[in-house]
């Protein structure tokens, strides 16, 4: 049972490290990145469609996103869902191709941007230690219930740490990164 607690809990810090993940992959920092139009939608035939279900998004200069949808009489509707999305692009098509251009952060906003960082990584390290409290919690009502024994009981609560720790380590890194990335002129 105490192995299982463990596996499970692991398994939700791993998915709260991938939801930071995704929160520090849409923020801008100075530079292109496909994953900042994750979040647009676009109304496509009466449908919100995502739009990198709509186009091919790539990157083909640092500055800037090319947006190339499959079919060009979306163009003025996946316009529509990017300024909708109110990420602070403006848009340039030739028909075929959506231009973003990504501009300069000033000084302000990049420490806008660090604190963002910091307080999505508060929040990943929260969520880690609230699977950590259940966790134990999980044990500590199996003990009661005469299903762990009180030996398993104190291994798995130093297990638990362990994992709690390393993971707390690993958000630590990423944000430390994502500062560097975000600081970086």
């Amino acid at each position: 049972m105490v192995k299982e607690i463990e596996k499970k809990a692991n398994e939700k810090m791993e998915k709260a490290l991938n939801n930071l993940h995704e929160g520090l992959g849409g923020l801008r920092a100075g530079r292109a990145n496909p994953r900042m139009l994750d979040k647009v939608t676009v109304d496509y035939y009466g449908a919100e469609t995502p739009l990198n279900q709509l186009a091919n998004i790539s990157t083909p200069e640092p500055r800037m996103i090319a947006v190339q949808p499959y079919d060009a009489t979306a163009i003025p509707a996946i316009e529509k869902g990017i300024l909708k999305a109110d990420l602070g692009f403006n848009p340039s098509n030739d028909g075929k191709i959506i231009r973003l251009l990504i501009p300069q952060l000033t000084e302000e906003r990049r420490k806008e941007l660090v604190k963002l960082v910091k307080k999505y990584g508060e929040e990943c390290k929260v969520a880690i230690r609230n699977i950590r409290r259940h966790a134990i919690q999980e044990m500590k009502d199996g003990q009661k219930d005469g299903l762990v024994t009180e030996d398993d009981l104190k291994q798995g609560e130093k297990e638990i740490q362990k994992i709690t720790d390393d993971e707390i380590k690993h958000v630590e890194q990423i944000l430390k990164e994502k500062e560097a990335e975000v600081l970086e002129v």
